[in-house]
């Protein structure tokens, strides 16, 4: 799926990646691959994508970082615009919410299948060869006491010292 939408932009062209090696997206980004023209038709998809990921038990605030823009209007004048910095699974949670209708859209699930698949057959040669080297299986690892999140917080703060 290399060409998703006129503009040649590819969901992994629109990709960002933070200091800490993490990827991330703008949704407003997003909105242009995915053939959306409003950014209100947009919020409303996200909306259910939002909805989705809290019906699933996972954290929105951590797929869906609001953030907010500053942009110079054709006047002149300096704005303020809403966006999201979004994980790969809140843009997922998109695809699988959007306009089906949209042949953009359909590209984007098929898109996030393979990538799935492709996640799971390395997950199963991983812990095929896990198992070949007498290596512990992920589920058997201790439970860290703090998240990813909280020791990077500490990290940040303990640098500003």
């Amino acid at each position: 799926m290399k060409e998703i939408d006129k503009n040649n932009k590819t969901f992994e062209d629109i990709k960002h990646i933070d200091e800490n090696r993490i990827e991330y997206w703008y949704a407003r980004e997003l909105q242009l691959v995915l053939n959306y023209k409003e950014w209100r038709k947009f919020e409303n998809v996200i909306n259910k994508a939002k909805e989705s990921c809290k019906n699933s038990d996972i954290s929105v605030f951590d797929c869906f970082v609001d953030v907010d823009k500053s942009i110079i209007s054709g006047k002149g004048r300096k704005s303020i615009i809403k966006d999201y910095k979004l994980n790969r699974y809140a843009c997922y949670l998109i695809a699988q919410n959007g306009d089906p209708r949209k042949k953009v859209i359909a590209l984007a699930q098929t898109y996030f299948a393979v990538q799935t698949r492709k996640q799971e057959i390395t997950e199963k040669e991983y812990r095929r060869l896990l198992k070949k080297l007498d290596g512990t299986m992920p589920e058997d690892l201790p439970t860290p006491k703090k998240s990813l999140k909280q020791l990077q917080k500490e990290n940040n703060k303990s640098l500003k010292k």
